[in-house]
């Protein structure tokens, strides 16, 4: 059971680093195009500069604007698909994850049924999710992540069920409990 589990875990992690990599990729496909759009509007107010100055061999055409202006929209609409597409697969990933947005913490609650753990907590044994700690992770970011996946839990139950954790000194790969006040 805790194999599979262990599967499903490995297989899940997989699936969010590829759309943390994808995720990634396409915010910066966005910057660039972002970095394009200044370039051109820079581009668009030299010309209007030009144009507002005295008539010159050099100076740009109404029709050179015009396709500019075009270029610029279109880079615009470039930029809103991709953001389109970056907000849907921030989606997938919390979805698929069972995590909140932008947080690798993400809760087992999603893929690992509640299960008996023993813990030191007075009432002896809960149920509750296990948790491997992941880089960047805190007990409270943790916490967060499971309280929006429904798992009414506080930091401060966290630190009870664990009572040897250093919530200053997490260990990426660590195995906490998670307990689900709300399981019976």
């Amino acid at each position: 059971m805790a194999g599979v589990a262990r599967g499903q875990d490995a297989a899940t992690q997989q699936q969010i680093d590829k759309l943390s990599g994808q995720i990634q990729d396409l915010l910066e496909a966005q910057a660039a195009q972002t970095k394009r759009l200044e370039t051109l509007e820079k581009e668009i107010g030299d010309l209007r500069d030009k144009l507002n100055q005295p008539a010159v061999s050099d100076s740009a055409s109404a029709d050179d604007l015009k396709k500019l202006a075009q270029q610029v929209q279109e880079i615009d609409r470039k930029r809103q698909t991709d953001n389109e597409l970056i907000l849907k697969t921030i989606e997938k990933l919390g979805k698929a994850g069972g995590g909140s947005p932008g947080h690798k913490a993400a809760p087992a609650a999603s893929t690992t049924p509640s299960t008996d753990t023993p813990s030191s907590t007075p009432g002896g044994n809960q149920k509750g999710y296990e948790y491997a700690v992941a880089a960047g992770d805190t007990v409270s970011g943790i916490a967060r992540a499971y309280r929006a996946q429904g798992v009414k839990v506080t930091t401060e139950q966290i630190l009870a069920a664990n009572p040897r954790l250093d919530p200053k000194n997490l260990i990426v790969g660590q195995k906490i409990f998670i307990p689900d006040p709300n399981a019976k």
